[in-house]
């Protein structure tokens, strides 16, 4: 093997498992332990990974990052449609709900499309599409203006001022990520602005948010990991993090794929 595929290998296991070990490597590959050590230095200086004791691991997406609606949404697919499917359980007929703009939050607007006498606000032109192609004559959706952002979110003073005013029972909160230290959180200054607002709008907070969220920090904090009544996560989700939840957020539920 060359050193490019051999070097392209170890990029491709980092990016599909977070991380490496050298001696795992090094039995693999069937190359020395120098060899890996190389091959690693060289994808860490092209800025591809993080070498750190032992190995490498991948790098953690920066605070400002925001990949688009088409990119997030193939992410996690099985894991997002479980939370999703869990979480349309919360929601019942008569009831004002909103919906952040988010994936998840997008996989749950399929599972809300039955319900009836709904009240739907969203700031998510993709969750608004959801309903509008599926129309019901007791169902209302109201789509916020404002700035469309990479994750077609829509954001500003417009969604700001539109938001104000309202009051609804349930927000489902699409985030970023979430941490001890940092909360609840997303790469965009003017989302998080918005989102706080459907926060204070919201007599109960529901955040809907896969395992890899957990330990990612997006620059702004929309709300402290206190201020969630539930949390609705997958089965990837590491103990340290369910512990930590569980002892802040109101209440931790784990969807199983099975629901």
């Amino acid at each position: 093997m060359l050193a490019q595929q051999r070097q392209q290998a170890i990029l491709e296991r980092v990016r599909s498992s977070g991380g490496v070990r050298v001696a795992d490597l090094v039995r693999e590959l069937g190359v020395s332990d120098m060899t890996i050590r190389r091959d690693l230095e060289v994808l860490a200086e092209r800025g591809l990974l993080e070498k750190v004791h032992g190995g490498a691991t991948a790098l953690g997406p920066g605070s400002t990052e925001e990949p688009g609606f088409t990119a997030k949404s193939a992410r996690q697919q099985q894991e997002k449609e479980a939370i999703a499917r869990r979480a349309a359980r919360l929601v019942r007929p008569g009831t004002a709900v909103a919906l952040s703009a988010g994936t998840t939050t997008w996989a749950l607007a399929h599972h809300l499309i039955g319900v009836p006498e709904l009240t739907v606000i969203t700031n998510s032109i993709p969750v608004a599409d959801v309903f509008h192609r599926t129309p019901r004559a007791d169902r209302t959706v109201v789509l916020t203006g404002g700035v469309r952002t990479p994750s077609d979110a829509l954001v500003g003073p417009v969604a700001v001022a539109a938001v104000r005013r309202l009051h609804v029972d349930t927000l489902f909160l699409g985030v970023h990520g979430m941490s001890v230290r940092a909360g609840f959180t997303t790469p965009n200054l003017l989302e998080s602005e918005t989102d706080r607002e459907l926060v204070a709008a919201a007599h109960r907070l529901v955040v809907p948010a896969d395992h890899t969220k957990w330990n990612t920090v997006g620059i702004s904090t929309i709300a402290e990991l206190t201020e969630a009544d539930v949390v609705i996560s997958d089965a990837g989700l590491p103990e340290d993090a369910r512990t930590e939840l569980a002892e802040r957020a109101g209440e931790l539920i784990i969807a199983e794929d099975s629901q």
